[in-house]
């Protein structure tokens, strides 16, 4: 993404009063930040909905811009990267969701488009129970599937400790912030942050001088969310931060899955309700987990590309079982009507396809009727 499409793209988010909803609605409506300036003048005319308010608050531009342009200048600075709603790098999966964020300041050297990415949440008060789950799981998931990325909120408790996991074991770890890269909250987790950086990294949707208010680590759950393939609650009380990410989850046709805990305990009363309520899939161990996501050929895979040897994972497949494969291959987990659309196969022979890929595990039905290729 070029610089001037940063500046405007960064200016919306201002320009809008903060409401992100409504600067991702110009933002995909227009094609980019540029596009909405460009047009302030004759906003409704392309944008009929835009309120009285909205329509005089893009008038002026000029301390927003001004303000993007010390952003900039931080930056570049202190090596810090947009990714602007569209760009390449920035993470598709989250792009998919309706309340993406339209900027996004990364810092670090993760893929935010790894193979495999989970995300790990619980309570602030994490247990010595909690913690031993955290560092089995993670130790166990990295000999099953060495490719995953591990995000969390770099926040007390879980998040610490599945950041903390991640980096002793070897794999990247990205810490999804409520504030700008300016600062560290808490600031006792500024040396892990260090090395996140170098193993991982920090990402968030907001700019310097943010303050870390609490309305800010709500909104900031949708991207831990939506970023990632699979959330995993370790811990919660009855109420609590991970349960909303849950939530979030679910409303994305994302997995989730819960450890339960003792009967009675503060802190596993929130996964027990989960998952009595049908809201998370209970796993006791990393091996449930790769089993309920289709991951288990993972292993296989990089045995045999270190090993130099070209394999196909797959059966043998008719022409049009291939086109599905392609295109699941080629964009992600897809919705049956989008599926039908792409390879143009009529929706009641895609149902007969799409069961014989499913008998061959080839592919797997998620959660909303979209499917998952499994490679």
């Amino acid at each position: 993404m070029n610089e001037q499409e940063v500046l405007y793209t960064m200016a919306l988010t201002r320009m809008t009063g903060f409401n992100f909803q409504t600067a991702l609605q110009l933002y995909r409506e227009l094609g980019g930040g540029r596009a909405v300036y460009e047009h302030r003048l004759d906003i409704r005319d392309v944008c009929p909905d835009c309120s009285e308010r909205l329509t005089r608050s893009l008038q002026d531009w000029d301390l927003a811009l001004a303000r993007a342009e010390e952003e900039l200048a931080f930056m570049e600075k202190h090596h810090i990267r947009a990714l602007c709603l569209g760009d390449a790098d920035y993470p598709q999966r989250l792009s998919e969701t309706p309340d993406a964020p339209i900027i996004l300041f990364f810092m670090g050297s993760a893929d935010l488009n790894g193979r495999r990415i989970i995300n790990i949440v619980g309570t602030r008060h994490c247990t010595t129970y909690g913690q031993d789950l955290i560092r089995r799981f993670v130790s166990r998931l990295h000999e099953l599937c060495p490719e995953v990325l591990i995000v969390s909120g770099l926040a007390y408790g879980v998040d610490i400790c599945a950041h903390r996991a991640a980096l002793s074991i070897g794999y990247d770890t990205v810490g999804v912030l409520a504030h700008g890269l300016d600062d560290l909250y808490p600031s006792c987790h500024r040396d892990t942050a260090k090395e996140m950086l170098q193993q991982g990294g920090l990402l968030t949707e907001y700019m310097t001088h943010t303050q870390p208010d609490k309305r800010n680590f709500v909104k900031r759950n949708r991207i831990v969310a939506g970023m990632t393939d699979a959330t995993i609650l370790v811990e919660s009380a009855a109420k609590g931060g991970g349960l909303i990410t849950c939530g979030i989850a679910q409303s994305y046709d994302r997995a989730v899955f819960a450890f339960p805990g003792a009967v009675g305990s503060t802190y596993s009363e929130g996964c027990n309700n989960l998952i009595r309520d049908n809201g998370a899939g209970l796993i006791a161990n990393a091996d449930d987990f790769v089993t309920a996501m289709g991951w288990q050929t993972d292993m296989a895979r990089i045995k045999a590309e270190s090993d130099g040897i070209e394999r196909n994972l797959f059966p043998e497949l008719s022409e049009e079982e291939q086109k599905i494969v392609n295109l699941l291959d080629e964009m992600g987990d897809l919705q049956q009507n989008i599926l039908s659309v792409r390879s143009d196969i009529p929706i009641g022979r895609l149902i007969a396809v799409l069961f014989e890929l499913e008998m061959k595990g080839v592919i797997r039905p998620l959660a909303g009727g979209a499917y998952h290729l499994l490679k």
